[in-house]
């Protein structure tokens, strides 16, 4: 049973980040939107089964929770730590390849999106971890490539704008002709 070594806020208001003592999974990331998502997930089941809860994001030995914004974050903690302290370690757990990128962007052959995908893991994908989500791609329509914002990142007022121009910075070192945006 994990044992919470810190709560952390993170950029996002309606969002908190729990730092467990032990790794829940090796690697593997897990993002889940609705119940419907987590319907093969204990952990992410039991949270979503709190009232409040919208979103579970989790890696390794980080768990990001994101309510609807109409809970009391102390009340709302009381709630959630039970369901995370009981949590079974899943360390050979499959990763879900699709996880940071649609099935169309890692199967294409169109180097911009290889590129594309490469710079975000190396230049972006850890600092939004580490501000409790994460991103995917889902794909390139002509030149708008399309984001999805996952964990905290996903209602993160601070991600529509301010990241989302960061990346389409680095994208159009890329392409210039490409245009980012968020869906």
């Amino acid at each position: 049973m994990p044992k919470i070594k810190e709560i952390e806020r993170t950029p996002n208001p309606d969002a908190m980040r729990f730092v467990l003592a032990e790794p829940l999974t090796n690697g593997v990331t897990r993002s889940y939107e609705n119940t419907g998502e987590a319907e093969h997930d204990e952990l992410a089941k039991a949270l979503f089964s709190i009232d409040h809860v919208i979103n579970v994001y989790y890696v390794d030995k980080y768990i990001t929770v994101t309510q609807d914004g109409k809970a009391v974050w102390s009340d709302l903690l009381r709630k959630l730590a039970p369901p995370i302290r009981q949590a079974i370690p899943q360390l050979d757990l499959e990763a879900d390849d699709e996880v940071h990128a649609s099935r169309e962007v890692l199967e294409t052959d169109d180097p911009r999106l290889i590129q594309i995908n490469q710079m975000l893991d190396e230049q972006v994908r850890p600092y939004l971890l580490a501000d409790g989500g994460g991103l995917k791609i889902i794909g390139l329509d002509g030149n708008r490539l399309k984001v999805h914002y996952q964990g905290a990142c996903g209602t993160c007022p601070t991600a529509t704008s301010g990241t989302l121009y960061a990346i389409e910075s680095m994208v159009k070192r890329i392409d210039p002709d490409i245009q980012v945006i968020s869906v």
